[in-house]
């Protein structure tokens, strides 16, 4: 099994305000700006620009249960899922994203993902109760 972190953060909007936009691709950069430097869509498929490269992200389909779970696929082939959620928390949300230690992520590797992560999740909290 692998070592996993999850991490929440509470935004006070509506959660399908959230979902829209967390659920639009082409919005990562705009929030997860730290991971994700740009991204495109190129034959059908979304390409983001990341610290370690080009890789390419799809997201679970649409629901109606706040699952926005990502698949991450590194240059090399590799395939990193990312489990996301948002739920009613009050009349606000409640996003709550889990981390795994992949077997080839050293120990500062992984607490350096987690402070991005962090930081992503505070921007899309300012993004979202700005709007």
């Amino acid at each position: 099994m692998l070592r996993s972190r999850t991490l929440s953060i509470s935004i006070n909007r509506d959660p399908k305000i959230v979902y829209e936009f967390v659920s639009s691709l082409k919005n990562l950069p705009k929030w997860a700006n730290m991971a994700f430097q740009s991204i495109k869509q190129q034959n059908g498929e979304w390409i983001v620009e990341t610290p370690q490269g080009s890789a390419k992200v799809r997201l679970t389909e649409r629901n109606r249960f706040g699952v926005l779970d990502h698949y991450v696929k590194t240059s090399a082939g590799i395939e990193v899922f990312v489990p996301m959620r948002v739920v009613q928390n009050g009349l606000g949300s409640e996003v709550i994203f889990t981390l795994f230690q992949t077997a080839d992520m050293s120990e500062e590797r992984f607490a350096e993902d987690i402070r991005m992560v962090e930081q992503d999740l505070k921007h899309l909290k300012n993004i979202i109760e700005e709007e």
